[in-house]
């Protein structure tokens, strides 16, 4: 058995590794680069070791600053976890040469796999359905055109060594083509080492499903079930689940199947990912075989029971699979959603800075599996960071994996949807208010969804969510019990040598004063239908809003535990939880549920009147500037001034997190001035260029 770990890699991945090994005995070692000196994953490990640099090409990726931590702390195998050097072949082989094992699949089966063009001849020659496409290699823009018009639209640009949504484009014609090329060409060389690209038909209305297989190195190969991995933006996976709620059984078997026969076919050992795009008719094409741990796999560990990283661990030291195709049944469902630092209402461009305050649910767990008969839902996070750590702009923006098992799917959405409204983070942007909107967006929670579903239900963008009736309703009354218990708290504060439970049912309620609940600028009567119960323990209030323009009375019933200077308010609304992320404002409240933002205040009709007179603070007019809209390295202007441009014309391009992001003219003018120059680095807002007025 192998003795000790070092993880090349970093983040809530390396944690995982970590706590598998710890678990089976193992000791563990982490690398570092400087910038990483203090990240949670180095507290993980009995060692660590610094490697030095900023950027991943400084560090994480340099083989032979990860062998030298290998033979300074005597570590005798590698997990390389995901991304960085886990699909290099060449990695691999300089472990096998240097006798430390590494943990993942043999050389060839990366090199094979990691090779899209290579891997889907193997495919259809293992008898794997293919998507039609070019699978040589493509020599320029003009060549990628033509046979992107050849196949015929839409086409999707792929890099040959990618992975990860990068080095991906979408071509509905030759123009696009062109330009697609150009890009994922770049940012294939720049992520991978490898610029070589492929085209092949997009299929429309595609689900994206894969199949998770386990080797070991005897010529056992097992499939664990499948995940649905629909919910993408830019190629890349945001929420997904297992079981799919689109296959029937026939089709996964048919398609485990596949699996197999394509790991048998490479001679395959360890965990990998197959991955199949499947349309409305449930046929499936292959697409590519990810010779590593995905990061979706703790929702298979979930419904399977399987510690994957322990299976990886053992397979790596030699011994034979100890499951076989018989013994794997799928329990349960389970839900995962990747945590990201990116603003959505910014075109979900990246996030940096420092987390000032990181709180996952209070009752979720790290890696963690359902015992056997267990019926009680489990939240999992696996995270990366802590309270005080860096989102840093060199690496990628994935902060924690937040998963939900229940027995049922709609009981596992439900409890996702809890759990992201109870999730806190502080000072970078993120995305938990959007995997929220998700969680209870009707068509989600109908399973009837494909890779264009972000795209399909937010084509502006993400601006938050239109509340319905009832969470207007939760909103309102929220609001109303909020403001009754601050005040309650206030005035037993005030009260000095009385029991505050005394105040507490004593407090007067203003039956007498008309009052509303202020949300978004708009006024809604509301009235106090009994009176309101206050005590130590839980507050409780009956009430009774004017939601709409046709005098409709929604009566509400809230009651809640919360107390003033808490960020969540657990609510009760008409016997239904809901929880409420909660920042107090000067008069009133910052109120956060289920994808929204609401600014509210529970007023007197006659402050309320006076509020309606209070003029708007109008917003400075920068739309003569072109803006840096995230934090990144300017890598290309394509103007100058006096240049003549017309909307939709690419300006130029900002690197941010392994990702090229093409800023385009919103309007046609003409350049009056570039204070920026290639290669210097932006803040978010920093102008970039200025037309003329």
């Amino acid at each position: 058995m192998i003795k000790k770990i070092l993880v090349a890699n970093r983040g809530e991945i390396a944690c995982r590794v970590f706590s598998t090994a710890k678990k089976m005995g193992i000791a563990t070692v982490a690398v570092h680069s400087d910038i990483d000196a203090d990240a949670l994953h180095v507290s993980y490990a009995d060692e660590a070791v610094s490697i030095g640099g900023t950027t991943a090409a400084e560090s994480y990726l340099i083989i032979d600053k990860i062998i030298q931590a290998c033979k300074d702390t005597g570590a005798d195998a590698v997990h390389p976890g995901y991304g960085f050097l886990s699909e290099q072949a060449e990695f691999a082989e300089r472990l096998r040469a240097e006798n430390i094992i590494f943990i993942g699949p043999p050389p060839d089966a990366i090199r094979q796999m990691g090779d899209k063009i290579t891997s889907k001849k193997l495919s259809a020659e293992a008898g794997v359905n293919t998507v039609p496409g070019h699978m040589g290699l493509i020599d320029d823009a003009e060549h990628c055109a033509k046979i992107a018009d050849d196949i015929g639209y839409p086409v999707m640009i792929k890099a040959s060594a990618g992975g990860g949504g990068k080095g991906m484009r979408i071509a509905w014609n030759s123009d696009e083509a062109k330009e697609g090329f150009e890009r994922s060409k770049s940012e294939a060389a720049s992520s991978f080492g490898d610029d070589r690209i492929f085209v092949e038909k997009f299929i429309t209305d595609p689900r994206h499903i894969e199949i998770q297989v386990m080797a070991d190195n005897h010529g056992n190969v097992v499939y664990l079930g499948e995940r649905e991995c629909s919910i993408q933006r830019r190629n890349q996976k945001v929420i997904e689940e297992a079981p799919s709620p689109f296959l029937d059984e026939a089709t996964r078997k048919a398609m485990g199947e596949q699996s197999v026969a394509l790991s048998e076919a490479v001679n395959y050992s360890g965990a990998g990912t197959v991955e199949f795009v499947v349309d409305s008719d449930r046929n499936f094409y292959f697409l590519e075989m990810n010779t590593r741990l995905q990061v979706e796999h703790p929702v298979t560990e979930l419904i399977t029971g399987i510690d994957l990283v322990e299976q990886m661990i053992r397979v790596a030291s030699g011994e034979t699979l100890s499951i076989k195709q018989s013994d794997i049944t799928l329990n349960g469902w389970a839900v995962e959603s990747r945590v990201y630092a990116e603003d959505p209402r910014r075109n979900f461009l990246p996030a940096t800075g420092r987390v000032v305050r990181y709180a996952p649910p209070a009752d979720a767990l790290e890696f963690t599996l359902p015992e056997a008969g267990n019926t009680e839902a489990i939240i999992r996070c696996d995270s990366g960071i802590e309270a005080g750590g860096e989102i840093s702009m060199f690496y990628d923006p994935m902060i924690a994996k937040l998963c939900t098992w229940a027995p049922t799917r709609n009981e596992a959405i439900a409890h996702m949807g809890l759990a992201l409204d109870e999730f806190e983070m502080q000072g970078s942007g993120d995305n938990l208010h959007f995997l929220a909107a998700i969680a209870q967006h009707p068509r989600f929670i109908s399973g009837e969804i494909t890779t264009a579903f972000i795209a399909e239900e937010y084509p502006d963008g993400f601006n938050g969510v239109a509340a319905d009736t009832k969470t207007m309703q939760a909103f309102a009354g929220a609001t109303a019990l909020l403001a009754h218990i601050t005040a309650n708290r206030r005035q037993s504060l005030n009260d000095d040598g009385r029991n505050r439970s005394q105040v507490l049912a004593n407090i007067r309620t203003d039956e007498d004063i008309a009052h509303v609940v202020r949300m978004e600028g708009s006024n809604y009567p509301v009235s106090l239908l009994e009176p309101g119960v206050f005590t130590p323990q839980i507050a409780s209030m009956r009430l009774q809003f004017q939601l709409d323009n046709n005098d409709t009375l929604s009566d509400v019933h809230v009651s809640s535990d919360w107390l003033p200077g808490e960020s969540l308010a657990r609510v009760e609304v008409n016997g239904v939880l809901r929880v409420f992320q909660v920042k107090s404002l000067a008069e009133g409240f910052s109120l956060q549920h289920q994808g929204g933002v609401m600014q509210t205040r529970f007023l007197s009709a006659h402050k309320a009147a006076l509020a309606d007179r209070m003029i708007e603070k109008v917003p400075e007019d920068t739309s003569n500037l072109l803006l840096c809209p995230m934090p990144g390295l300017l890598v290309a202007l394509h103007v100058k001034v006096g240049d003549k441009v017309e909307e939709g014309q690419a300006l130029a391009i900002v690197e941010a997190m392994k990702m090229e992001n093409v800023l385009s003219a919103e309007r046609s003018g003409t350049i009056a001035k570039v204070p920026t120059t290639v290669g210097q680095s932006l803040g978010v807002d920093d102008v970039i260029l200025e037309f003329e007025l």
